[in-house]
């Protein structure tokens, strides 16, 4: 082996996986990323959930928008996942919880999923406290436009939330907001 040779396979790190990083995670960022892995698939499975319903009840925009956003919560762990692998982490997979399945009104519904996205915006937020805190600038620039998408869904689903409230369970009100979600 020359010396050339010698010095290449000192100067490269490897991530867990074995693939070559150029800045290891800190443990207390990826345990962190871990979890908001597991949330992002608890929602898409929850989401799924929710579409059902609104499919069993033949509310087709409700229906159609919880398939959207169960669709949207799989490709944030996608891009999670990626990221991890980019970083030369190894991707753990926690278990899910079952979705809840049994709705007493729209309106629970909506705030549920409010307050999951809610949470999904902490996380990432946490996330982003921590990697400035750490000076991981490739996270921080990683999570910028994901923050940005969730305040935004946060915005959606507060929007949707006000709405059902305000039709107050009469049937021709929800109906309209179907319609109207069905549009998007």
């Amino acid at each position: 082996m020359t010396m050339n040779n010698l010095k290449t396979k000192k100067l490269v790190n490897l991530g867990p996986s074995g693939r070559a990083v150029a800045q290891p995670m800190d443990v207390s960022l990826l345990d962190n990323f871990y979890e908001h892995l597991t949330m992002e698939r608890y929602a898409n499975v929850q989401y799924f959930s929710i579409y059902l319903w609104f499919q069993e009840r033949d509310l087709d925009g409700f229906a159609s928008h919880f398939l959207s956003e169960s669709q949207g919560e799989m490709e944030h762990a996608y891009k999670f996942a990626n990221y991890f692998i980019a970083r030369g982490q190894t991707v753990k997979l926690k278990e899910l919880p079952a979705p809840i399945q049994t709705w007493d009104s729209i309106e629970d519904i909506i705030s549920y999923s409010f307050n999951m996205e809610a949470d999904l915006t902490s996380s990432l937020q946490q996330l982003y406290s921590i990697s400035e805190r750490i000076s991981d600038t490739r996270t921080s620039v990683f999570l910028d436009p994901i923050v940005d998408a969730q305040t935004k869904s946060e915005d959606e689903f507060a929007h949707i939330l006000g709405k059902v409230k305000f039709a107050a369970n009469q049937p021709s009100a929800i109906l309209l907001i179907d319609s109207d979600l069905k549009k998007k």
